[in-house]
């Protein structure tokens, strides 16, 4: 899986950097819900008073989400034999 980071300055001019942002597909059944996550939650360390440097949104998804929705954004395709 992809992922992006995302880097903006706060009111009071401090950087604060979005990290672990999945990459999903356009035909994804998953991939408006995770758009609307990150607006949402984007907003919230912008209206936090004093936010912290660095932030994962895949910690954040852990958080919100329930569990068989959080595994089916983030599964890993395991390889047969290693191949």
């Amino acid at each position: 899986m992809l992922f992006k980071s995302l880097e903006f300055k706060h009111l009071n001019e401090q950087k604060v950097k979005v990290i672990e942002i999945p990459v999903l597909e356009d035909d994804n059944p998953y991939r408006f819900m995770i758009s609307i996550r990150l607006e949402a939650f984007i907003n919230k360390i912008y209206n936090n008073q004093n936010p912290k440097k660095v932030y994962s949104f895949k910690e954040y998804l852990k958080r919100v989400l329930k569990w068989k929705q959080y595994e089916l954004i983030f599964k890993e395709d395991i390889l047969k034999h290693n191949a």
